[in-house]
């Protein structure tokens, strides 16, 4: 099955229902130009600018929207922002790219300071062109009540990367003097 890593991953669960993927979509980060395979690590740097996104079919008359979610927002352990929208892209006609499409929430570059994020970027086909909207806030988005809200049914595609921050795991830092009592000792 094309999405078992998704399933793996949890996207498959946390954002999405299974689906079966039937457009291409190919996303691309850095000048290097190579395609992030979803379960790859990716730092923040690394995902500062907005990717290529390329998109798959043949009739320029099918439109596609795309979002960008974290389901692990602000942080993995305790996500109460679930899911953060980082992206939307609305009205890419097929066999284009993101450029061509209508950036309603414009890229916002993850920049996790705890734990390994999921960064999801789900493909939607739309019933029609200028049919789908922004939400009012960016936090506690949810993608299957955005799909259900405007007629998109199942993803078409989707892909996800593991982000952090630059410096490490993750987690706290120890940079002081040892001072613990029973080092002292």
């Amino acid at each position: 099955m094309a999405n078992d890593s998704l399933a793996t991953g949890r996207v498959i669960g946390d954002v999405l229902d299974p689906f079966i993927s039937t457009v291409d979509l190919t996303v691309m980060y850095g000048d290097d130009g190579m395609p992030v395979i979803s379960g790859v690590e990716l730092r923040a740097p690394a995902v500062a600018e907005k990717p290529v996104v390329e998109v798959g079919g043949d009739d320029l008359r099918v439109a596609y929207t795309l979002v960008m979610v974290d389901p692990d927002a602000p942080n993995p352990s305790n996500p109460t922002l679930r899911e953060y929208l980082h992206w939307m892209v609305t009205d890419i006609p097929a066999s284009t790219d993101a450029t061509y499409g209508r950036e309603v929430v414009c890229y916002e570059s993850p920049n996790p300071t705890t734990g390994i994020h999921r960064m999801v970027l789900v493909l939607f086909r739309q019933l029609g062109r200028e049919t789908v909207y922004a939400p009012a806030v960016r936090h506690n988005f949810t993608t299957r009540a955005f799909a259900r809200r405007y007629n998109l049914g199942a993803p078409v595609a989707a892909v996800y990367f593991n982000c952090q921050r630059q410096a490490g795991s993750g987690g706290r830092r120890f940079t002081g003097p040892y001072t613990s009592r029973r080092r002292q000792a």
